[in-house]
C-alpha cells in the first residue's frame, strides 16, 4: 500500500547542548504499585528543557557522595523520557517490576532511594519535533512509553482524533492518559505474558480498513520485538512513510544496557 495523502506535518530533529546536572530526589508519587513518578530538584536544573515528547535523558544513580561531573558520569545510568519540568525540577516516571533487590538499578533507586538522594541528569542531546498538525494520531506502547505518550497527547489540539493503546498487566495497572475527546484510549492486558506480546497481538489484528483517514503520525514503542509487527502495520498495511513515523524498542529483553535509538 502506498500513502498518497496530502502531507500536513513533518518531523524535524534539533540538536541540543548536552549538559550534566546534579539533582536530588525530593518527592515520590506511586500511580500503581508498579509505576512511580519521582521529582528531582536542584539549582542545576534551571534552564532544563525537553522540546520533543520522545526525548531521552540519561539518569545517573551514584551509590555514594559525588562532587564532580566525572564522578557522576562514572555512576550506573539508564535512559528515560522526562515527563514534566519547571524552574528547578524535573519529573521522571519509572515502571517498577520485580521484588526489592531483584530489580534493575534504576527501578530499585526510583522505588527505594531515600528522599535527598543524589542523582544526575545528562541531556537530552536532541529532540524530534512535529511541525504542522497530523490529521490523525496512532500511539501505542507499554508502561515505558507512557511518559512519551502522555506528552504527545498533551500537545494535541482539542479537536484531534486518533487512537492510543497502552499495554499493561491488567486493569489494576492501567495508567491514565489525558487525551482529547476524539482520541480513543484503550488498554491491552498482557497478564503473565511477556512484555510487548499483547500489544503486538493487537497490532497484528489491525488491517488496512483500520487505517485512520488522512496524514497519520504513528508512534509505537515497547520491547524491541515490537519493531517487526509495528512496521508491518504502519508501513506495509497502512502505507505510512517510514521517515515520518516512530517505531522502536524502548527496551530489549535480556539486555539491561539497551536503550532506545534517537
Amino acid at each position: 500500500m502506498t500513502d498518497t495523502t496530502i502531507r500536513t506535518f513533518t518531523l524535524t530533529r534539533a540538536g541540543l547542548d548536552l549538559k550534566f546536572r546534579f539533582a536530588r530526589l525530593v518527592e515520590r508519587t506511586w500511580q500503581t504499585d508498579e509505576y512511580v513518578r519521582v521529582r528531582l530538584r536542584g539549582d542545576d536544573l534551571t534552564g532544563f528543557d525537553s522540546p520533543g515528547a520522545d526525548d531521552h535523558c540519561r539518569l545517573f544513580f551514584p551509590d555514594r557522595a559525588v562532587d564532580t561531573v566525572d564522578e557522576l558520569r562514572a555512576a550506573p545510568s539508564r535512559e528515560y523520557t522526562p515527563f514534566a519540568w519547571g524552574d528547578d525540577w524535573v519529573d521522571i516516571e519509572f515502571a517498577i517490576h520485580g521484588a526489592p533487590g531483584d530489580r534493575g538499578i534504576a527501578a530499585e533507586w526510583a522505588a527505594t532511594a531515600p528522599l535527598g538522594a543524589v542523582a544526575g541528569i545528562g541531556g537530552p542531546r536532541g529532540s524530534m519535533l512535529i511541525d504542522g498538525r497530523p490529521d490523525a494520531w496512532f500511539l501505542a506502547g507499554d508502561e515505558t512509553a507512557v511518559p512519551a505518550i502522555r506528552r504527545f497527547a498533551a500537545g494535541m489540539d482539542a479537536d484531534a482524533v486518533g487512537t492510543i493503546i497502552v499495554e499493561v498487566p491488567d486493569s489494576a495497572h492501567e495508567l491514565a492518559v489525558d487525551a482529547p475527546a476524539g482520541v480513543d484510549v484503550s488498554y491491552a492486558h498482557r497478564g503473565e505474558a511477556l512484555g510487548g506480546t499483547a500489544l503486538a497481538a493487537r497490532l497484528d489484528a489491525l488491517g488496512e480498513s483500520d487505517r485512520p483517514a488522512g496524514d497519520v503520525f504513528a508512534f509505537i514503542a515497547t520491547e524491541q520485538s515490537i519493531v517487526k509487527p509495528g512496521r508491518a502495520l504502519t508501513i506495509d498495511r497502512w502505507g505510512l512513510d517510514a521517515e515520518r513515523i516512530v517505531v522502536k524498542g524502548y527496551w530489549k529483553r535480556g539486555d539491561v544496557e539497551f536503550h532506545a535509538p534517537h
